[in-house]
């Protein structure tokens, strides 16, 4: 246990029992304590307990009322094998199409847990609406006891967990958005992402006896294959975490043997989830699967890179990183040859597009361009996460370490052999561990990430906490401090790991919690008139005798401004100009046919020929489509 949690407690075992108790029921209580904040939060929200039950599913706004749709329909179907074949023929979702949804989509979580569900005798005290986001809002409770864990393993304190908890909760606008967004991806994903995390942190530590290493092992398999299991943006980060593990490798700071071991793990986890996709073509075209093999490739062809001087060591390290490169886009066209795969085009047109290398008029990358989640990450996030102290001891802590990691960098390139790598380091009063390492980069990369790119800033703000905690109750970070001013004592050391956190945890508590108390206080109601009748009158029995082809039509998009409207989107993709007052790009031209959603309201007998009008409110218009023999 001691070696588990600790790495430079001096306590005798008992009191090590009794720090380990005490912090593992703080974790925990910890955890709960979140669940049942965000769940109160949104049933204050929407008076989710008194609302009709069409209500609440249209409260699952967007793709999130899809994804709860399959766990409904998995539960209402007359057998667990009837629910699987609906979901694998399912010819509701796409008009005139079946498809794969088990396939397509990554929805295995709603499939177990409406099993789980149809199997527990709990129908009877639990309606399935309840089973489902009381399950989501658990999993918070993971996600909190991951985060906690992982500062504590790095710092060896308890109170580091504290804190990062805590840094998560009070910045809650930042680190989650589950209360109103319930069944989206990430909310099942990152739980098990920072579980990985916890385990990857405790796996880089030295003198970790066999058993440890493999369970460890077996713990980092486990959540990856999670991860990548409930949502479809897992290849991408996963993709920068084995960046993250390439730059430490390349420059000696983690052990070569577990890096590959890692590598290994996501790849197979990956396949795995392949497998259970119905060999979906998409993962195995994925620039993930490319990029490890093209690691293990490289290190086979050279065997002996971490040998010699700095500038022999350089030079084989560019043409290391070289090789890799040239192998990744190599193997990945050669897959995406062989299965025909196109499918992901867009994706790397949007990043061109994004990132300034051209425009582009493909609708589907156009479409996440004009998004705002899709956006750079706004500059008031700063503001909120300094009101707390977050980003000002982040910002600290980033500083500090960066120039530990380069100065590390440095010496280990410049190191002729191990033993007399060994002894600089014993010299020397700058270190790196390698869990500390890790995820140092980690928060790098994924904060770049974040900056880009709005909608990941959740991977790396919980992080955040993570990492702020660590560096202020790290003993390594202020000796470092001390020793610079020439202050360093044992006992000022561990005052100041112990006095700063305290502090910061008493003036969180004193400016947040009457705000928090508020909010728990602060009671709203779910109000949207015009899609709960649309929703009655799509199953009053009226409903019944129509065809089951309709047609939706919003022609007036409120949303987004000139340019990223939807039917603006469809217009450039087609070549054509855009409705309104506004410049359009010199080659579009005039449409040749008048807007439909505008013409078919006005009832010409060129469109009532072909559509009745059969629902109309403020806000949704639904045509019949008729049958001509």
């Amino acid at each position: 246990i001691k070696i588990f949690f600790f790495q430079d407690h001096t306590g005798g075992k008992p009191w090590n029992i009794l720090s380990i108790t005490v912090g593992g029921i703080v974790a925990i209580s910890l955890g709960l304590l979140t669940s049942v904040y965000v769940a109160t939060l949104h049933e204050n929200d929407l008076w989710f307990s008194n609302i009709k039950e069409v209500e609440r599913e249209i409260s699952f706004r967007t793709e999130c009322g899809l994804y709860y749709s399959y766990y409904k329909q998995m539960i209402q179907a007359a057998s667990i094998q009837q629910g699987l074949h609906g979901l694998v023929y399912d010819n509701k979702t796409e008009s005139v199409r079946t498809i794969n949804i088990l396939e397509r989509m990554n929805v295995y979580q709603e499939v177990f847990l409406s099993i789980l569900y149809r199997i527990l005798p709990i129908q009877q005290y639990l309606e399935p609406v309840y089973f489902y986001i009381y399950t989501l809002f658990g999993l918070q409770a993971v996600y909190v006891i991951a985060l906690y864990v992982t500062s504590w393993l790095l710092s060896g304190t308890w109170l580091s967990g504290l804190l990062a908890a805590c840094w998560y909760i009070t910045n809650r606008i930042d680190t989650t958005r589950v209360e109103f967004t319930i069944p989206l991806r990430e909310n099942w994903a990152l739980p098990f992402f920072a579980v990985q995390i916890a385990a990857i942190t405790y796996l880089l530590r030295t003198h970790l006896q066999p058993i440890q290493e493999r369970l460890t092992l077996m713990a980092v398999f486990i959540s990856t294959f999670l991860f990548s299991l409930t949502w479809q943006f897992n290849q991408f980060m996963m993709l920068i975490q084995a960046l993250a593990l390439f730059i430490l490798d390349c420059f000696d700071m983690l052990p070569t043997a577990k890096v590959t071991w890692l590598y290994i793990i996501q790849i197979s986890g990956l396949l795995l989830v392949c497998v259970l996709q119905f060999f979906n073509s998409m993962i195995l075209g994925s620039l993930l699967i490319s990029f490890n093999a093209s690691v293990l490739i490289a290190r086979t062809i050279q065997k002996n890179l971490k040998k010699g001087g700095l500038l022999n060591r350089l030079g084989k390290l560019i043409l290391h990183v070289l090789l890799v490169l040239c192998l990744t886009l190599l193997i990945n066209k050669f897959i995406k040859k062989i299965l025909n795969l196109e499918s992901d085009e867009h994706i790397f047109k949007f990043l061109k597009a994004k990132f300034g290398f051209g425009a582009t008029r493909d609708f589907d990358a156009n479409l996440y361009l004009c998004e705002e989640a899709f956006g750079l990450l706004p500059l008031n996030t700063f503001s909120r996460l300094s009101d707390t102290l977050l980003f000002y001891v982040y910002i600290f802590v980033l500083f500090l370490m960066t120039v530990a990691a380069v100065i590390v960098a440095f010496r280990n390139l410049s190191g002729s052999n191990q033993v007399q790598f060994m002894e600089k380091m014993e010299e020397c009063t700058i270190t790196l561990k390698p869990d500390a390492a890790y995820n140092l980069i980690h928060t790098v990369l994924f904060g770049c990430l974040a900056l880009s790119t709005m909608r990941m800033k959740y991977l790396w703000t919980s992080h955040m906490c993570v990492f702020a905690s660590f560096g202020l109750c790290s003993t390594e970070v202020w000796k470092l401090i001390l020793k610079c001013i020439h202050l360093y004592t044992s006992q000022r050391t561990h005052v100041i790991k112990y006095s700063m956190p305290i502090i910061t945890l008493l003036y969180i508590s004193y400016k947040f919690w009457p705000g928090i108390m508020d909010e728990l206080s602060e009671l709203r109601e779910f109000y949207d008139p015009d899609t709960v009748e649309l929703m009655y009158w799509i199953n009053s029995p009226n409903m019944e005798t129509l065809s089951e082809q309709t047609k939706e039509y919003i022609c007036y998009e409120r949303r987004h401004s000139r340019g990223c409207r939807l039917r603006d989107l469809l217009d450039i993709a087609n070549g054509h100009i855009m409705d309104g007052l506004g410049e359009n790009e010199p080659d579009l031209k005039p449409s040749l046919y008048a807007r439909f959603c505008e013409e078919i309201k006005k009832n010409l007998p060129s469109y009532t020929i072909h559509f009745t009008r059969v629902f109309q409110n403020k806000t949704f218009h639904v045509y019949k489509l008729a049958k001509h023999k």
